[in-house]
């Protein structure tokens, strides 16, 4: 084995123990001691078990590796975006779906990528209420529970089911359903699951062909968007019609996820088309 490849080994073993330790905090949490929602915004909930989950998955990463940086949703940032890509850096989202979780909803991920220089090497996305653990390592493919997955490749929007997802804040809602309503005239059909990490591994193991949404952080879209490439799919941007989508900007490589497309290469020319062709960009 490779020096490369052994690394990524050490880092994927540490991300899937984190992620099982997570998962087994977010059940507790859920199905015995109960769940305490507080709120960051209007709509963007936060509850006990993301605090416990986020806490186990640093403390597990910080017992092999002390000196990695950690970016994880539920923690402060005490870096500016442009020193997350220098490095090695593990980019954490506890409970990604965390209106899901509250709700007794069953789709909820745990999401644990490992980023160095700006370029994911690992990622492990855990669904702890549908026992699936998506994970990939830089060229060495994607995995669901250890078997190896890939895209359905399609190549036809008309063909093609898609996924999205709606920001907690609103101000930009006459554009996104602009945007959904081009999308939906020429697709077989659309979906809003609600977590955009599981979101991305759905498209990677072929149930979904597609999925786009703006104002995701790096933490949404890190793990998820390694195991789609892993699985054949292709990453891309669509154009920005509101100043609100522009929140990853500063961030390098891979961790910039503004107005994300993730697709299969045949389906990504026409599906970031209709979704450039908003009043502003006709």
């Amino acid at each position: 084995m490779s020096q490369h490849n052994s690394l990524h080994q050490q880092l994927l073993e540490v991300a899937l123990n984190a992620a099982s330790k997570a998962s087994n905090v977010a059940r507790q949490h859920r199905e015995k001691l109960g769940v305490e929602v507080s709120f960051k915004g209007d709509r963007n909930l936060v509850t006990t078990a993301d605090v416990a989950c986020e806490k186990i998955i640093v403390e597990t990463i910080a017992a092999t590796f002390p000196d990695h940086k950690i970016l994880a949703e539920e923690s402060a940032q005490t870096l500016s975006p442009e020193e997350y890509g220098k490095g090695t850096v593990w980019v954490i989202d506890p409970i990604d779906g965390t209106t899901n979780y509250a709700h007794g909803h069953f789709q909820v991920g745990i999401s644990i990528g490992c980023v160095i220089d700006g370029v994911t090497q690992v990622g492990v996305v855990a669904a702890p209420f549908l026992g699936e653990v998506f994970s990939a390592t830089k060229g060495g493919g994607a995995f669901c529970n250890g078997t190896g997955i890939t895209i359905r490749g399609t190549s036809s929007l008309s063909d093609a089911l898609i996924t999205t997802g709606f920001p907690y804040r609103r101000e930009n809602s006459a554009n996104i359903c602009a945007r959904i309503e081009r999308v939906i005239k020429q697709c077989r059909d659309l979906r809003r699951l609600g977590a955009a990490s599981l979101d991305m591994c759905w498209v990677a193991c072929g149930r979904l062909d597609a999925y786009f949404e703006e104002t995701l952080q790096p933490w949404d879209g890190c793990a998820g968007g390694l195991i789609a490439r892993e699985a054949g799919a292709v990453l891309d941007h669509y154009a920005y019609d509101s100043e609100l989508q522009r929140l990853t900007q500063r961030y390098p490589g891979d961790l910039f996820v503004d107005n994300i497309i993730v697709a299969s290469p045949g389906l990504m020319p026409e599906l970031k088309a209709v979704l450039d062709a908003s009043p502003s960009n006709r």
